[in-house]
């Protein structure tokens, strides 16, 4: 009876018999009969999926690819095959799936075509674009990796511990008193491995020392590749990223040792039997767990909520597990931006859909903002916008006074014949919202103006009318240590309409520059004061933004992210 599996999905489960395979996100399935293999394999291809086989391993001179460019060259590659690897091959190859496409003929082959289509469709997850994007690129990862290394100085600490005793470990016939000393430093290569994570190889060296069978001190000394696969996951506690390794190996390089000559074969065969097979595995592979243990951590407070002042808080939530590719991890968020009292803002769908842009560095990362997530968070700061102005003199502006006033409008001079101090009240009445095309950025108002003459004191100032007003201001884009910082300056003041007036009616296109001039030197000041609170960024692996090169898009912001 052939294996019946579940192809497990987040939206439907399809039971089929199946081949030990694994399609993308789907979770791998029980041994069975190879038939289904083909047909998942010809979905595979049609769909544009990446299919792996894991009962495969690569030949030997594939797997030491990464490692050989740093250890030995050609000459470590050569010999390295003549050594044995401690560990069983882990790798999974792709399978190559071209010579199944395009076998369809006749009713049958249009069936498949039209089951292709179907199963294409429901393969193919439908979602809201995210807030958020982040790419982190190989240059990001090998320092995080590289500092892990250095600073927990694992490798040092591995080889202190080598000579003591631990629970379960059987003592190593023909060598005493084992220690491990001058550690070479460490050489790290990477490679993202698609829909899994990272292959990882660290190249070093070490020196083993000890009494030997023969009742002199023994000195071997060993260049070795440790190689893992990192598989990046979502904690289900938690909901943070994290890597895990897998397949640890380690692979001896070369091995020399301080014993005469005519002793070195037997020798050297004893000792890869007896010792390097149980010591170098159980010291160097928690090396590298250690190593991502120290990298998880900064991942910690990635989705811990973040204040904007006394507004409210954004908090960065993974819309699902992490996505790897050939050139980068891309990590979708679903921000959650809450207002103080509790109440969430929600993102807008109709933002258009925000995108990379293609012409990024090689091994780069970015961060994503899109308008959407911005307008959201700008939501917090809307009360902040509403603004009384009382002050008579402002900057280049003539006198605040009705008599300024009935320049543009007449019928001011006839209702205050004496001069009275204008008093200003502007009130947003819709959120912001913020809109972006390649390098330039809006922050759109939507709001009333009112203007009251005031009177002595204890007297409640007089509406004189009430405008409503649309217009635009520009936004400049900046960072200040972990946050986001906007500047605005007036762009347009697109429409403006009297919806009341104890004046009587008048012309509200006289008052056009007026106001605009008012807006310009009495509201933008307000304005920026407020955006001085920030908007937080992403808080991971020690991200240093005031380095990050800024870009405006189609629909979002993108932060080039640049390293010290």
């Amino acid at each position: 009876m052939p294996c019946l599996g579940h192809l497990n999905l987040n939206w439907f489960t399809l039971p089929i018999s199946s081949q030990a395979v694994s399609l993308a996100m789907c979770k791998p399935l029980c041994p069975g009969d190879s038939a289904a293999l083909q047909f998942l394999t010809t979905v595979a291809s049609v769909c544009g999926f990446s299919l792996h086989h894991p009962s495969l391993t690569l030949p030997e001179p594939c797997i030491q690819q990464v490692c050989n460019k740093h250890v030995g060259g050609e000459a470590g590659a050569s010999h390295q095959q003549d050594i044995p690897r401690l560990g069983k091959p882990q790798l999974k190859p792709e399978i190559n799936t071209q010579p199944l496409v395009g076998r369809t003929s006749g009713l049958g082959g249009a069936m498949l075509w039209i089951l292709r289509l179907v199963l294409c469709s429901l393969l193919t997850p439908t979602r809201a674009d995210p807030g958020a994007l982040l790419r982190l690129g190989m240059d990001v990862l090998n320092r995080e990796v590289q500092n892990a290394m250095d600073e927990s100085h694992i490798l040092e600490k591995m080889a202190a511990e080598a000579g003591q005793k631990r629970p379960g470990m059987k003592p190593i016939k023909g060598i005493t008193d084992l220690k491990v000393k001058d550690v070479l430093l460490p050489v790290i290569t990477m490679n993202f491995t698609p829909g899994v994570g990272v292959f990882q190889c660290v190249s070093t060296g070490m020196t083993i020392t000890g009494k030997s069978f023969m009742g002199g001190n023994m000195e071997i000394i060993v260049v070795l590749n440790i190689t893992a696969t990192n598989r990046l996951l979502q904690d289900e506690e938690t909901g943070l990223p994290m890597f895990k390794s897998e397949g640890c190996e380690v692979i001896l390089v070369s091995v020399k040792t301080n014993l005469p000559s005519n002793m070195l074969p037997k020798v050297v065969n004893k000792f890869l039997d007896s010792t390097l097979h149980k010591v170098l595995p159980g010291l160097m592979c928690p090396a590298i767990d250690a190593v991502l243990v120290y990298v998880n951590k900064k991942w910690a407070s990635l989705n811990a909520p973040m204040p904007v002042g006394q507004m409210g808080t954004v908090q960065y939530v993974l819309t699902s597990v992490p996505t790897t590719t050939p050139s980068y991890i891309q990590v979708d968020f679903s921000p959650v931006v809450q207002q103080q009292k509790g109440n969430t803002v929600q993102l807008a769908d109709d933002a258009g859909g925000a995108e990379f842009p293609e012409d990024h560095a090689e091994g780069s990362s970015q961060l994503l903002l899109s308008a959407a997530f911005l307008t959201a968070e700008l939501a917090l700061l809307q009360k902040s916008f509403d603004v009384k102005v009382k002050d008579t003199m402002i900057g280049e502006l003539p006198p605040q006074t009705t008599v300024t006033l009935a320049g543009f409008i007449p019928k001011v001079a006839e209702a205050y014949p004496k001069p009275k101090p204008l008093v200003t009240q502007i009130r947003i009445n819709k959120p912001p919202k913020v809109t972006m095309k390649t390098g330039k950025s809006l922050l759109h108002l939507h709001g009333t103006l009112e203007m009251f003459a005031a009177r002595r004191r204890g007297k409640p100032p007089v509406s004189l009318f009430v405008l409503e007003t649309h217009f635009n201001l520009k936004i400049q884009y900046s960072v200040h240590e972990d946050r986001l910082q906007m500047t605005t300056s007036l762009d347009r003041l697109l429409s403006m309409s009297r919806r009341s007036s104890s004046i009587g009616p008048f012309k509200e296109k006289k008052l056009i520059g007026f106001i605009t001039d008012f807006l310009q030197e009495a509201y933008i000041p307000v304005i920026n004061d407020v955006l001085q609170v920030g908007f937080p960024l992403p808080d991971l692996l020690d991200m240093n933004y005031n380095l990050a090169e800024l870009d405006i898009t189609e629909n979002a912001l993108v932060l080039n992210l640049k390293l010290d």
